[in-house]
């Protein structure tokens, strides 16, 4: 279903202003029970106008009209802050060799103190359950998110179409952005394009980890997917297609 938008919105960038005062009041009514927030610093330093505008902001707004759940937002629960090789659990393998693909090295079993992350959304739903969902603006499509994917377990639970985001993020390989998106992130990343390869291990992470703890497979949606309108309808139907995806939220959640 993804595919359905993703040819016509590819190249669109996100248009129109949101209010801020709605969007910030619509955020701080958000609870983060039991779940530790993480923030990007690269987000903390935007103005709150400009996290308005993000994908990552219209999204989280408009899912509490789409998806009968509580949101939680920029949280992490404790075994994906800095899962070592036991919260990893099955998922290990596929991880030590993508963290190999990138880095050359080994992927150390427990993670370093200064590694910690946070997902974009959380969605609690009423039976218990719960699910990331996440929000892949472009400088999640590079060549080192392309080399994670066919390293993924063949059978491995996913909310998102893949092959829409190994083709992407091929099609952006030499094109990635630089500065601050490319900065070395030692002590596991240290190179140049350091940080490009941090991003796409930590969205890895992501996607294999929570299956392994009881939560539905994480659910993604791109920034190229979304309608270029700020009208809040067409929004709605974009993500209600796109999250009825194999593996995205049950059908029942759905409002």
């Amino acid at each position: 279903m993804a595919g359905r938008f993703a040819g016509r919105q590819m190249e669109q960038c996100v248009q129109g202003q949101a209010d801020r005062s709605e969007v910030a009041g619509r955020l701080g009514a958000i609870r983060l029970p039991a779940l530790q927030r993480e923030h990007d610093p690269d987000c903390h330093r935007m103005s709150s106008s400009a996290r308005a505008l993000r994908p990552q902001a219209r999204v989280t707004t408009a899912l509490e009209k789409v998806l009968d759940a509580e949101i939680d937002v920029e949280a992490c629960p404790p075994w994906l802050l800095r899962p070592s090789r036991a919260e990893c659990a099955a998922a290990w393998a596929s991880l030590a060799a993508i963290f190999r693909a990138l880095t050359g090295r080994e992927l150390p079993e427990a993670a370093p103190p200064r590694e910690r992350r946070r997902l974009d959304i959380i969605a609690r739903y009423p039976d218990g359950s719960r699910q990331a969902i996440e929000i892949d603006e472009r400088q999640h499509f590079t060549g080192a998110r392309a080399a994670t994917f066919p390293l993924y377990p063949t059978h491995a639970a996913l909310g998102y179409n893949t092959h829409l985001w190994l083709r992407r993020s091929q099609e952006l390989t030499g094109r990635e952005p630089g500065g601050g998106f490319a900065r070395p992130c030692p002590p596991l990343f240290p190179g140049p394009g350091g940080r490009h390869q941090q991003r796409a291990f930590r969205d890895a992470l992501a996607d294999l980890v929570p299956p392994q703890h009881g939560w539905l497979p994480t659910a993604r949606i791109a920034d190229f997917q979304l309608p270029a309108t700020g009208r809040d309808h067409e929004l709605h139907a974009v993500l209600r297609a796109l999250l009825q995806h194999p593996g995205g939220p049950p059908i029942r959640f759905f409002r």
